[in-house]
This record gives C-alpha cells, sequence and structure tokens, in this order.
C-alpha cells in the first residue's frame, strides 16, 4: 500500500494521540501555569530530537527565506501560542466550548491551503468535507446543541473564547505551513525545527512572565504527567504527524485532524467512564467513512499529478 493511501490515516492516528493528554492536562492546570506547562513539554521535546537536528543539519541549512518564516510561524504561533491558548482557554470555559470552536479549524485551514498552495477543491471534497465535520460534530455533541448557556446567562467568557478560537486559527495555518516546508525538507527536520524554535521562544516568554514555579515545588507526579504529554501528545504523534502530511493534501489532512475529538470521546469513556450515546456511535462511523473516502480521493489525485507530471517529463 502506498503513502498516498496511509497518508491521512497518519494524520488521523497523530490527531487522535493530541486528546490522550486531556486526563493529564486538567491536573497539571490546578499546579503550574499554562505557559510552564508547555515549556516543561517542549523541553523534553527537545531531547528527544537533539539527535535528528545533527543528522539533518546540512538540510536545514538549504532551507529557503520562505521555508524559515513558514517555520517560525508554525514554531511561535503554532506549537507554543496555540498550545499556550488553548491550555489557558480550559481556565475560563467548559471544554465543549473549546471543542465545538475548534469545528471552525478545518474551515481555515481549506480556505488557507486553497489560496496559498493553491490546492483544487472539487465537488466530491465538500462533500466528504460535510460528512467529517458532520460526524465530529455529532461525537462531540450527542444531544445536537452544545451547553453553551446556563439558564439566561452565556456560559463562557469573552476570554475563553478568543483564546479558544486563537488556538484554532493558529493549528489551522500551521497545517497549511507544514505542509508548504515539507514540500522543501523532510518530516524530520519539520518536527525537529518546529520543537527547537517553539521552546526558545517560550523559553523568553516564561522569562518575560517569570512564570517558572519554584524549585522543588513541581513533584515527580507533575513530572511524569509532562513527560508522558510530551511523548505522546508531542514528538510521537508529531513525527506521525508530519510524515502523514507529507503525502496528504493540507485540505484532506485539516479533516483528517478531527480525530482529535473522536479520541476524546474515547478518553473520556475509558478513563472517566462517561458512557457513549448512540449519537456519538453514528457520529463515530461517519467520521471515519468520510476519512475513508478522503484518504481514497487523495491517493487518486495524488497518482493523477504524478502520472500528468510525467507525461510531460
Amino acid at each position: 500500500m502506498t503513502l498516498q493511501k496511509w497518508g491521512p490515516w497518519l494524520v488521523f492516528i497523530a490527531a487522535m494521540l493530541w486528546a490522550t493528554d486531556a486526563p493529564f492536562r486538567v491536573h497539571l492546570t490546578k499546579e503550574l501555569s499554562s505557559s510552564f506547562i508547555v515549556l516543561a513539554e517542549h523541553f523534553i521535546d527537545v531531547l528527544f530530537i537533539l539527535p535528528v537536528l545533527w543528522w539533518k543539519r546540512r538540510e536545514i541549512k538549504a532551507l529557503g527565506g520562505k521555508e524559515w518564516l513558514a517555520v517560525l510561524v508554525i514554531a511561535v504561533g503554532s506549537s507554543a501560542l496555540a498550545s499556550v491558548a488553548f491550555t489557558k482557554a480550559f481556565a475560563y470555559v467548559n471544554p465543549s466550548v473549546a471543542i465545538v470552536l475548534q469545528k471552525l479549524q478545518p474551515l481555515l485551514a481549506i480556505g488557507l491551503a486553497a489560496s496559498l498552495l493553491k490546492e483544487e477543491l472539487r465537488a466530491r471534497f465538500w462533500l466528504w468535507a460535510g460528512v467529517a465535520i458532520a460526524g465530529a460534530y455529532a461525537v462531540s455533541f450527542p444531544n445536537l446543541a452544545p451547553k453553551l448557556f446556563e439558564g439566561e446567562t452565556f456560559n463562557p467568557n469573552f476570554m475563553g473564547v478568543a483564546l479558544a478560537l486563537t488556538a484554532a486559527a493558529l493549528w489551522g495555518a500551521g497545517t497549511v505551513l507544514g505542509k508548504y516546508v515539507l514540500s522543501s525538507a523532510s518530516f524530520q527536520t519539520m518536527t525537529a525545527l518546529r520543537f527547537l524554535l517553539a521552546f526558545v521562544f517560550l523559553l523568553g516568554m516564561n522569562a518575560y512572565q517569570k512564570s517558572f514555579p519554584s524549585f522543588g515545588a513541581v513533584s515527580a507526579k507533575t513530572w511524569l504527567y509532562i513527560v508522558i504529554i510530551a511523548v505522546t501528545s508531542g514528538v510521537v504523534s508529531l513525527f506521525i504527524y508530519y510524515k502523514g502530511l507529507t503525502h496528504t493534501k493540507a485540505s484532506i489532512a485539516t479533516l483528517a485532524e478531527l480525530g482529535f475529538p473522536l479520541a476524546a470521546v474515547l478518553v473520556n469513556y475509558f478513563a472517566l467512564r462517561i458512557e457513549l450515546q448512540p449519537l456519538q456511535i453514528f457520529g463515530m462511523s461517519l467520521l471515519l467513512f468520510a476519512i475513508f473516502n478522503l484518504t481514497k480521493m487523495n491517493r487518486q489525485e495524488t497518482e493523477a499529478f504524478a502520472m500528468a507530471s510525467g507525461n510531460q517529463g
């Protein structure tokens, strides 16, 4: 089987891994600042990617100015600021609000992919995009309407909504810019540079905010949770993600990232014993069916492009 066939599924698996950190992240936000949590995660990730930086040093030196600018935006925006914003949003709003706002991410990324990467969006793409988004919505909200209100009072405040929207926009942009960089660099290089530059930025941010905890204030249990997050939803998932994105159109990849809410529901079921409702199971089926068809479409369009390029050659 070709990587063009597996590309969207790799992105889907990576997105599911991102959701595994929720139980640990909730615990961490009670003890540490959002900025320091994300900094600590990136510190662990940098330890893993240092050998990659040396291995890919020639490829890194060959990157042009536009590629470096894209990597910088991804590192500072998608890796650092988006993670901080999403983590901080939990302190202001119900997690359901943050999740429903994430449904805007594919629309933002699809628009950028069409304008920046000139990706052609055919009618059948919009068909399966609609099915994927509908499935993800049903998974997240089995009662169809998210609980945004408590009585007559709007539950989340403006700050929480703004933070969640900021994270969605930055992650959507990161998908498209990541695809752009991958036309000139390997997935290993993209992952390594993202973590390194984000870590440098976060180090400066925490120094400016004076958000470092006092020495010895961080328990062994807390450090264990940070390591778990850094490995599972950090370095491992990002390597899988960029490997998949290398062989996937950005417009399709952003829909494959809807594996995130599906995994979030499964994590809640197994970790918190929150029962799955019939509409959620139906939504899972819809989402998986849509990803299957988007994957098939991705393979067909990639093979057609390769054949056309070969004929021109």
